[in-house]
């Protein structure tokens, strides 16, 4: 059976592709930063840590393995996580990659990112694909938008602010765009380009386009709850999240992401890939969607 090696296959996209991948008759590996749960620990996934302070280990953790599926990155810089140095461990996993023998590469990027970029999320991403494009390592890097599921930050966290407050403050004029996907079509997307050879570079979108208004709107009616879009700058709506977020202790909403949002960076010019509508899922998950928040510290730094 082959072995694939899989970074945070206990976290969001990384699960979806493990099952993929399991369900496939694959043996599984995983890279992982955090405590994995006692519930976790029945999946059959082999467990090991980054290791980015002992290459020698890292290299052995990925010894065998026929793909590599790499989600790796951080939100936002907290504590002596930045970007700068997601950037370091990343190429540092593609330098293991090609030591170790590993004969493919599936990186999951952002859309539209870009090395002129000001900001350091996109710029960043800019620099991986280049990187492991130019590694010599037979890669395919994916880009999706916005990634949306039953465990997703963004599109949850949304409805559960509309859920709880009659105003919803969107930064400018709300008529900039996003272009979701859904969390298993990207799986399945991750799978095949796993399975191919060529290396390529690919969107990763849905087949719905909503302005962010459109999608506050559309939350708010399959949630049954009135909201009233309150049009900010950037920096006012900013502030605002800043305070919800110190009552559930997270960051609730970035710089980086309204930027990249109000500069329609979460939208593909090519063909969609993707084949569930947001719509439908709202629809279907009415029920849960924004039930309860989802803490990005919680998740990835406790």
């Amino acid at each position: 059976m082959p072995l694939d090696v899989v970074t945070g296959a206990f976290s969001y996209t990384g699960r979806y592709l493990t099952k993929r991948l399991l369900t496939a008759g694959h043996c599984v590996r995983t890279l992982t930063g955090r405590r994995v749960e006692h519930r976790e620990l029945d999946v059959p996934v082999e467990i090991y840590p980054y290791n980015f302070d002992d290459y020698e280990a890292l290299l052995e953790s990925l010894r065998g393995a026929s793909t590599f599926y790499i989600t790796y990155w951080v939100r936002y810089p907290h504590g002596e996580t930045t970007y700068e140095k997601a950037v370091e461990n990343t190429k540092m996993l593609f330098r293991a990659a090609k030591d170790a023998g590993v004969r493919r590469v599936v990186y999951v990027s952002i859309a539209n990112p870009s090395l002129d970029s000001p900001l350091p999320y996109y710029r960043g991403k800019a620099q991986l694909e280049e990187a492991l494009m130019s590694s010599g390592v037979s890669c395919a890097i994916l880009r999706p938008t916005v990634i949306f599921g039953a465990e997703d930050v963004l599109i949850n966290n949304i409805a559960w602010i509309v859920r709880r407050f009659p105003v919803f403050a969107v930064p400018g004029d709300g008529h900039y765009a996003l272009q979701p996907i859904f969390v298993e079509d990207m799986a399945q997307l991750m799978l095949e380009a796993g399975q191919r050879e060529d290396s390529f570079v690919q969107d990763a979108a849905g087949p719905e386009v909503f302005t962010f208004d459109d999608l506050i709107r559309t939350i708010a009616r399959v949630t049954g709850r009135k909201t009233v879009l309150l049009h900010l700058s950037a920096d006012l709506a900013l502030g605002l999240s800043r305070i919800i977020g110190l009552l559930v202790r997270d960051v609730v909403l970035t710089r980086e992401e309204v930027l990249g949002l109000m500069d329609n960076l979460l939208i593909s010019g090519q063909p969609s890939l993707g084949r569930t509508l947001l719509s439908d899922w709202l629809a279907a998950n009415a029920g849960v969607v924004g039930a309860r928040y989802h803490n990005e510290i919680a998740r990835h730094f406790r």
